[in-house]
Formats: structure tokens, C-alpha cells, sequence
């Protein structure tokens, strides 16, 4: 287990990702890889109120409920730490105060509990005022209905006017943040937020971290075609010759530790300045049985130097 920062809570170093529960997955598929991540020692589940609204037939909502669902049928509540997250919910937009305890006010009927572990901020919202977000996360906090609350998807100068904030105004403080990054997109984490989750002993809990599945190794030049409904933004990469020598250096040293690229590519992550837990999806055990691997690999500082060097940007 890791400490997520300021929060004092002990969580698995992988964070399930629930965007596929309800989309691509449905409910018993949903609860087979809910049940094996918990087997296999995880606590840590990630969802949003958006998810999945993009997908035909859906609303949103549909991540929160299947876990809810699951949550219920296992008794296990206590022992899971769950994240959610506000602000891209169609109709729910934004991060006004009354959107705000609304969506929080959902998120807790579909999720069947009387509380969230940790409440994102699911992207910046420029026309409300942060004293007024933050209030309202605070009163979320201080009613026991929220535990800790989290930026995702914020900018570092916005990030550290929001923490000064919550300073200055003794409001509930962002303590985890949640950006894109992985081995092939390092720009937006990598320099000023990085500086700043590290200075501020933030913890970051990165997003795609195996690209949309192109870390994962499946994707290759020439090779067969991956159902998915990502495989279109996951093949992209292989446009850049620079990713594909980048899978041969994860095949190195995949082999090397008896392991899988998916594996490898998350630890390298793990390994990272701020990063506590990377965040990741599977739609089977199958796929999570290639990423479970990664809470007991440490890679050697030769081959994270490898890795970070073939990638630069």
C-alpha cells in the first residue's frame, strides 16, 4: 500500500479505473473485474459522474451505479476507497455551488453510500469564482459527506491559486491531482505541475496511463487489429517512430523481469516524481491480470533512465 499524500489514506498502487464500467462493460463483467482487483489486494476504484454519457443510450451516471451495484451486493464499502468526480455531467456542468452539491447529492444515491473518499474537481471551471467551488467542497467535507476533495485536469498557475485559497480562506485543500500523463504524454504533468504536487506534497494519480492501451503492447506495426473502441486514438502512436522503438525498450525490459509492457509501463509511472497510484482500466480479469503485476515490480534505475530517455516529450 501507498499513502495518498495529505489525505492519510492507504491505498493499492493501481487505482481501478471505472470509465469502462457501464459502456464496455456491463454489470457482471463490471463485477468480474471489480471482484479480482479486489483479490488481488486493490482498494482503490476511480469513477466520474459523466461516465458514460458519451456512449449511445447513456446519460451518465452509469460508472457510479454499476459500482454502487457491486458495492451493495459485496458489503464491502468500507474497505474500498472510492473517488468521484464533478463538473462534465451533461446538464451538470461547471462547478457553481449548486451544481456542485447536486451532483455530489447523486453521485451518492447511484454509489449506494453515505460518503465519497475523494471528490475531484473533473476539469477547471474559469467562470465560478474558486472562493465558491471551494466552499462548497468544504461544506461537502465538513458534513461527512466527502472525505477529501481533488483537482483533475487543472493547470499549474490555476492549481496553486486554488490551494492558496483554501489557504487563506481555511477551506478544505486539494491533495490529489489527477492529470494526463504516461510514457508517451509527459508534457502536461512533467515541469510546472509536477513542481508543484511535489512542493506541495500533492499526490498525483495520472489518467491513460497506458495511452489509450498502446502501452499495453498490443499495438504494433503491421499487427492484427484490437477490438476496441479505443484503437483508433491508441494506434495513432505508432505514427511516431519514437513510440514504436519505445515498445521494444518495454519488451526488453518486460522480459527481463518476467513481466508484461502494461506492467512495466505503470511502474515506470509509480516511479515518477508525486505519483502514488497510476490509474488504469480493464474490461476483463484477463486484461487486469497484465496490469495487477505492476504493484510488486520496482524497476531498476538503469531501466526507468531507458525508458524516460526514449521518450522524451
Amino acid at each position: 500500500m501507498a499513502q495518498l499524500a495529505s489525505t492519510g489514506l492507504d491505498v493499492f498502487p493501481l487505482c481501478l479505473g471505472g470509465n469502462v464500467f457501464g459502456w464496455t462493460a456491463d454489470d457482471d463483467a463490471s463485477f468480474a473485474v471489480l471482484d479480482a482487483y479486489v483479490d488481488a489486494g486493490g482498494n482503490f476504484i476511480d469513477s466520474a459522474d459523466s461516465y458514460s454519457a458519451f456512449a449511445p443510450g447513456n446519460v451518465g451516471g452509469e460508472s457510479e451505479t454499476a459500482i454502487g451495484k457491486w458495492l451493495a451486493s459485496r458489503g464491502n464499502r468500507e474497505r474500498v476507497i472510492v473517488a468521484t468526480k464533478v463538473g462534465k455531467k451533461p446538464g451538470l456542468e461547471g462547478l457553481a455551488p449548486d451544481t456542485i452539491r447536486t451532483a455530489a447529492e447523486e453521485s451518492l444515491a447511484r454509489l449506494q453510500t453515505d460518503y465519497i473518499d475523494l471528490y475531484y474537481a473533473h476539469v477547471d471551471d474559469a467562470d465560478t469564482p474558486l472562493e465558491e467551488s471551494l466552499a462548497v467542497f468544504d461544506e461537502l467535507v465538513r458534513e461527512g459527506k466527502v472525505r477529501h476533495v481533488a483537482a483533475s485536469n487543472y493547470e499549474a498557475p490555476r492549481l496553486a491559486e486554488a490551494l492558496a485559497v483554501s489557504d487563506r480562506e481555511g477551506l478544505a485543500r486539494y491533495a490529489v491531482v489527477q492529470p494526463h500523463y504516461s510514457l508517451v504524454e509527459r508534457g502536461e504533468y512533467e515541469g510546472e505541475l509536477m513542481d508543484l504536487c511535489v512542493a506541495e506534497g500533492l499526490a498525483c494519480v495520472p489518467y491513460w496511463g497506458l495511452a489509450r492501451g498502446f502501452l499495453t503492447g498490443k499495438y504494433r506495426p503491421g499487427g492484427p487489429d484490437v477490438d476496441s473502441p479505443r484503437a483508433g486514438a491508441a494506434g495513432a502512436y505508432l505514427e511516431d517512430e519514437r513510440n514504436v522503438e519505445l515498445l521494444g525498450v518495454l519488451d526488453e525490459v518486460a522480459a527481463v523481469h518476467g513481466t508484461t509492457a502494461a506492467a512495466v509501463s505503470l511502474a515506470w509511472l509509480r516511479a515518477r516524481p508525486g505519483v502514488v497510484a497510476p490509474l488504469a482500466s480493464a474490461r476483463t480479469p484477463e486484461q487486469l491480470a497484465e496490469l495487477l503485476p505492476m504493484a510488486e515490480l520496482t524497476l531498476t534505475q538503469d531501466e526507468l533512465e531507458r525508458l524516460s530517455d526514449n521518450r522524451g516529450s
